[in-house]
């Protein structure tokens, strides 16, 4: 089985605090027999809110891999007793006859096509999602892509000032797609990539 993870290293960790928690990683995933596809850095981001401890800012890390399910209740324990982690996610991507595509589709958040598009045109692909949502047609499936947890971009425009999820009556959004919106939002508000108190990301 695919899977991935990421988690969020206090901004105050030493570089060799944060070579340890990754080597400490890399060998158990040997120790279980893992085959790492993807080892990414996203660097130092500001939190869509701050923690209830009050820090701003973490540095993101991801490794997609494959092995067997046990393997990641070790990764659990060893990330939940680690005091220099802020937050952590584990996620199941899916079988390994796919792992081609899985890997392909990988985006690091920071050079997506929709923060190019952002960027370029001044938030033009965000009007064309409202556009869709006024014709009560999916945005998803006419794009043929889906929403990424670790894009907030790509869910963002669902949420609204206030950090409440538009449904699905708003968004023209499919069921299977507006479920895939919601799972995304929650993943990305336990990462603190978007608020749990508006439509604000991190930066």
């Amino acid at each position: 089985m695919i899977y991935e993870t990421a988690f969020v290293v206090r901004p105050d960790a030493s570089e060799e605090v944060v070579s340890s928690i990754k080597n400490s990683l890399t060998e158990t995933f040997k120790e279980f027999g893992a085959e790492v596809l993807v080892n990414d850095s996203w660097g130092v981001k500001t939190f869509a809110q701050p923690t209830e401890s009050g820090l701003k800012k973490g540095a993101y890390h991801y490794f997609m891999y494959k092995g067997a399910g046990n393997l990641n209740a070790e990764i659990e324990r060893k990330f939940r007793i680690n005091e220099n982690l802020v937050r952590h996610l584990i996620i199941k991507l899916g079988e390994d006859n796919k792992q081609a595509e899985i890997v392909k589709n990988y985006k690091n958040p920071n050079h997506t096509q929709a923060a190019q598009i952002d960027d370029e045109f001044g938030g033009g692909e965000d009007k064309d999602k409202k556009m869709h949502s006024k014709r009560k047609s999916c945005w998803f499936s006419a794009k043929k892509t889906s929403p990424d947890w670790k894009d907030p971009k790509s869910y963002s425009w669902l949420v609204n000032e206030f950090g409440k999820i538009s449904p699905s009556r708003i968004t023209g959004l499919t069921p299977t797609f507006q479920r895939r919106a919601n799972e995304a939002i929650k993943r990305g508000r336990n990462m603190l990539l978007i608020s749990y108190q508006s439509n604000e990301t991190a930066r």
